[in-house]
This record gives structure tokens, C-alpha cells and sequence, in this order.
């Protein structure tokens, strides 16, 4: 039984060393999206560049591409203005359903679809690295 509680309590220490939470600082406090889920899109984008994403919260766009946008963050002060998509199109379908935010400015909204009209509040994730 001691034996047991030893292998439990150093399995209980190595999780606590090994899984760590990772704080990633919001882009924005708020967003604008087409419904109160922001499940529908709202526009369809041509990338007008590359973009590599700095982390997970981001997706990597090469110029060209197209991307259906579903909420659009609302600027604040010194930061920059991104917007949430997924990349479409057959010759990416190993990214297609990713979503992830990409700076408006490398974008050329081709189609809109329908108003962002939903101001809502955006949500902080904490990532965990294992």
C-alpha cells in the first residue's frame, strides 16, 4: 500500500510539473459578429499578402487565398484591428474549419454576406501545454 501511494503521489507531482497554463493577453474586449454565436459568416476576404501566425490564436493566410470572416474585433487603443476566419477553398481543405484571427489590413473583403451587427463580448482562453 505504501508502494501505491508513493507511485500516486510522484504521478500527482509530475502532472503539476509537466501541464502549466499559458496566459495569453485579449486582443479585444469586444466583437462584432452576424449572430449571437458567431456561427454564420459574415463576409468572404481575398488575402492581399502572406501571413504567418504569431500563435495559436491566429491562422497562417497566403496571398490570394480566401477566408469566410465571422466576427470582426472592435478596435481599442494601440492595437491592431483583427478580424476571425476560416481559409476556404479545395486546395486547403487540410485548414478549411480552422478558425483564427488574421489582421484586416491583409484582407480585401470580396462579398458581404450580411451586417456584424452583434456587438458582443470576447472571451480569454487559457491554453495548456503538455
Amino acid at each position: 500500500a505504501y508502494i501505491g501511494l508513493w507511485i500516486f503521489l510522484l504521478c500527482l507531482e509530475f502532472n503539476f510539473l509537466v501541464v502549466k497554463g499559458i496566459f495569453m493577453d485579449k486582443l479585444a474586449s469586444k466583437k462584432l459578429c452576424a449572430d449571437e454565436e458567431c456561427l454564420y459568416a459574415i463576409s468572404l476576404a481575398r488575402a492581399e499578402d502572406d501571413y504567418n501566425a504569431p500563435d495559436c490564436r491566429f491562422i497562417n493566410i497566403k496571398k490570394g487565398q480566401l477566408i469566410y470572416v465571422y466576427s470582426k474585433l472592435v478596435k481599442e487603443r494601440r492595437a491592431g484591428e483583427f478580424w476571425a476566419g476560416s481559409v476556404y477553398g479545395e486546395q486547403y481543405e487540410d485548414q478549411m474549419g480552422t478558425v483564427g484571427y488574421f489582421p484586416r489590413s491583409l484582407v480585401t473583403e470580396q462579398h458581404i454576406y450580411q451586417e456584424a451587427n452583434k456587438t458582443l463580448p470576447t472571451k480569454v482562453r487559457h491554453e495548456l501545454v503538455i
